[in-house]
């Protein structure tokens, strides 16, 4: 997917419990990513947080429609996606 911590994300929620007034679609910031159980090295779950809001959600990569590159001074791709470790 190529998303990285620091990254805005559209996310199009294809479930989701409350939906918004403006449609089912939010912009969030990816805190962080869990690889897949198959290869590790996709990101299949996200964990990013509401811009509107600042609720942190679990996102699946699938529900992520657009990937606005964070302008924060860093270099592209000099961060990657902290990837967490499997506690269990």
């Amino acid at each position: 997917m190529g998303v990285t911590a620091g990254d805005f994300v559209i996310v199009q929620a294809v479930h989701q419990d409350a939906p918004k007034a403006d449609g089912n679609w939010w912009m969030g910031q990816v805190l962080g990513c869990d690889g897949g159980f198959r290869d590790p090295m996709v990101n299949t779950m996200l964990q990013v947080s509401d811009v509107d809001d600042g609720f942190i959600h679990w996102v699946n990569g699938d529900e992520v429609k657009h990937i606005v590159r964070s302008l924060d001074g860093l270099q592209l791709g000099s961060h990657e996606c902290y990837q967490w470790s499997k506690g269990y």
